[in-house]
């Protein structure tokens, strides 16, 4: 057993979702989207070193040493396995640990409203799942490819940095499934959407659009006739599309802009919200279909009104956070103070009852 699995083990026993280790602090874990120190030891030098050390492979870690980041998975046991990060801080080595369900939810289990439901049976087009880090946009990835996989008929490509849910554990499989580590199997995220129209899948997963490159790519991938879906770090639907526009030259963002709307079929945006008594996180989810409606408004809006006229057709058409927020509080399923707090982020919110204004 490793050293560093004490620590893995605390976490799974306190239903935490997160380990935090960085020289120079205590180990802390995530429990219920709260971060606290689990000892008042620091973590210090050579000793922690070894910790990290351990578990990852030895080249890997030395290329760590000298770059200072890097990725990967790592397997306690059969019920327990973990997305790692490795990073230098101002104090030395640090790194973060997410817990990995081994188990595949279904879209069921999740809760996953149908309108979303019905995008994991499209033939072509892109869906992008966004939010911020930890608000559970790997694992509804992951549903909506057990959903594809055991429909079957259809050939599913991952791209991942590290591969974080086995599909292939998946019961009742379907069609062929491969999936690829960046940069173990290839070396970027680009090349794996060239490598993607080569190999001819029905579906394809990138684990994270985060440049100019990977994103034309994709986009250029779904104009071939793939079923693409990706995540990326935003906090709603409007946000997503100017942050997408704008990562690329100003002299490319007219062109962008219409490959992107002709490509996008779904936006979901994500959060995890405390749950009334504290046990366990709710999901609550914005989402706009980009039927071709909305996407010709879109073509005709100028780009400096793109967000607040996507913000309209959300309100019209799709579901806000705010609408997730009342939906949940009314079910009792979180406090008031997180529904306010929510409906306070955008102006056009309405109160969450008469009695409370």
């Amino acid at each position: 057993m490793a050293v560093i699995d004490q620590y893995f083990k605390y976490l799974v026993e306190a239903g935490g979702s997160d380990l935090h280790l960085s020289e120079g602090q205590p180990p802390k874990v995530r429990v219920n989207g709260t971060i606290s120190a689990i000892s008042d030891e620091n973590l210090e030098g050579q000793a922690f070193k070894n910790l990290l050390a351990e578990i990852c492979d030895p080249q890997a870690f030395q290329k760590y040493l000298e770059e200072g980041d890097l990725d990967f998975a790592y397997e306690m046991d059969e019920t327990s396995r973990f997305r790692c990060n490795y990073f230098k801080q101002q104090h030395g080595l640090g790194a973060v640990f997410r817990l990995i369900p081994t188990k595949i939810a279904t879209l069921e289990e999740l809760g996953v409203p149908t309108v979303v439901k019905e995008f994991a049976h499209m033939r072509s087009g892109l869906v992008l799942v966004t939010g911020v880090m930890g608000s559970g946009k790997t694992t509804l990835l992951a549903a909506i490819l057990r959903h594809i996989i055991e429909k079957g008929g259809r050939n599913v490509a991952t791209y991942e940095s590290p591969i974080e849910f086995d599909l292939l554990s998946i019961p009742n499989q379907g069609g062929p499934v491969s999936q690829s580590t960046i940069p173990e199997h290839l070396q970027s995220f680009i090349r794996a959407v060239r490598n993607s129209t080569r190999t001819a899948p029905n579906v394809v997963l990138i684990g994270e659009s985060r440049d100019a490159e990977t994103l034309r790519g994709m986009i250029e991938s779904v104009e071939t006739g793939v079923a693409a879906y990706s995540t990326v770090h935003t906090r709603s639907v409007p946000e997503t599309l100017s942050r997408i526009i704008n990562v690329f030259p100003v002299e490319e963002r007219l062109q962008v802009t219409v490959t992107l709307l002709s490509s996008l079929r779904l936006v979901v945006n994500q959060r995890l919200v405390p749950m009334l008594g504290g046990k366990g996180r709710v999901a609550l989810r914005e989402f706009l279909a980009f039927t071709p409606e909305i996407r010709e408004v879109l073509l005709d809006t100028p780009p400096e009104r793109l967000i607040q006229t996507c913000e309209t057709l959300l309100i019209k058409y799709g579901q806000r956070m705010q609408d997730a927020a009342q939906a949940a509080y009314d079910a009792g399923k979180i406090t008031k103070e997180n529904t306010q707090a929510i409906m306070a982020e955008r102006k056009t919110s309405q109160p969450i009852t008469k009695e409370e204004q």
